[in-house]
């Protein structure tokens, strides 16, 4: 985290805290002040109060809707899980394997629930312009979250379809967090597009670097196992670009390896894609094409009407993604 996030984020972090202490101690709210006290980087509700701190919104506003943004992503990560069937979540058993999944689906349910009531508060002002915004970007997550389900049984994904999903599932999200920040500090139009778009395209760069390092990543600074996508099958930018740009020969070698599993030692499955991207330059390509669109963030942040001082937080964010190893 840079610096103005670092600060933010512990300011969140103790509305978090206090927001979660003040839920009823019962089964409906216990797996939601459990899921909430898993951590994670809080990097949507910093967003949040990062765009409204630059446009002058109160704070007290500023601190409602980034908890409603917050509680969101987690009752999307809890229901993720779910379909998923994914045993941890940052090293913790996931609310559906402590609970069983009828408690994991009626607790998110509870939090999309809190997550509004959390928006009401906003202010009459604003009120509709941060409801349509969170109403849109709430059913694009679902229809990434719809994408990625459907590539699963999928082999011709093409990277445009990629991009649309990541943008949908993970981008959007980030967009809104920074828009809405900027509504509540009565932002102009323009400014509000630029600063939306900033967020989604950091969020698109993201996702591609995340591919990047789970393939090429150190291990040690990545925090987990490098491979795990090829070692899933996961559909990745990766995979897609390689499938895209490889011959006949090479493209039936790796579909055979990667979604068929003909190479059934684990470490040598692995090791063969990522000969097979290295040749095929997947390396290099996937890291230029991270950084475009970083660059591309950059942009709109440069197009908005703040001033130097104010862009500061935004342009560290910005460095700080691109220099991530983790």
């Amino acid at each position: 985290m840079t610096q103005h996030l670092d600060a933010l984020q512990n300011k969140f972090e103790a509305a978090l805290l206090n927001y979660a202490g003040s839920l009823p101690d019962n089964s409906l709210h216990q797996p939601i002040r459990y899921i909430l006290a898993l951590g994670g980087k809080r990097i949507r509700p910093a967003l949040v109060l990062l765009s409204g701190k630059a446009f002058g919104a109160a704070e007290g506003q500023l601190i409602r809707t980034a908890l409603a943004v917050e509680i969101f992503h987690n009752f999307s990560l809890v229901h993720d899980d779910i379909m998923d069937k994914a045993p941890l979540r940052r090293g913790k058993a996931t609310v559906h394997e402590k609970w069983d999944s009828n408690a994991a689906i009626l607790s998110g349910d509870a939090m999309l629930i809190e997550a509004y009531k959390q928006l009401s508060l906003c202010g009459h002002d604003h009120l509709k312009a941060i409801l349509d915004l969170f109403n849109t970007t709430s059913l694009q997550v679902c229809e990434g979250q719809q994408l990625d389900m459907d590539f699963e049984s999928r082999t011709n994904v093409s990277v445009s379809e990629y991009i649309e999903m990541i943008r949908l599932k993970t981008a959007v999200l980030l967009g809104c967090s920074l828009k809405m920040g900027a509504l509540l500090g009565n932002a102009s139009e323009d400014d509000c597009k630029h600063i939306y778009n900033f967020g989604k395209l950091c969020g698109i760069a993201f996702q591609i670097q995340d591919d990047y390092l789970d393939a090429f990543g150190n291990p040690q600074d990545f925090g987990k196992q490098v491979g795990g996508d090829i070692l899933s099958n996961k559909k990745t930018y990766l995979i897609i670009k390689a499938l895209e740009l490889a011959s006949a020969d090479v493209q039936a070698e790796l579909e055979s390896i990667y979604f068929q599993n003909t190479i059934s030692d684990g470490d040598k499955k692995v090791s063969r894609v990522l000969k097979l991207f290295r040749e095929l330059k997947i390396d290099e390509i996937t890291k230029d094409e991270s950084l475009r669109y970083f660059q591309l963030a950059k942009a709109e942040i440069d197009n908005t009407s703040l001033n130097d001082s104010q862009k500061e937080g935004f342009l560290e964010f910005l460095e700080m993604l691109q220099g991530r190893r983790k």
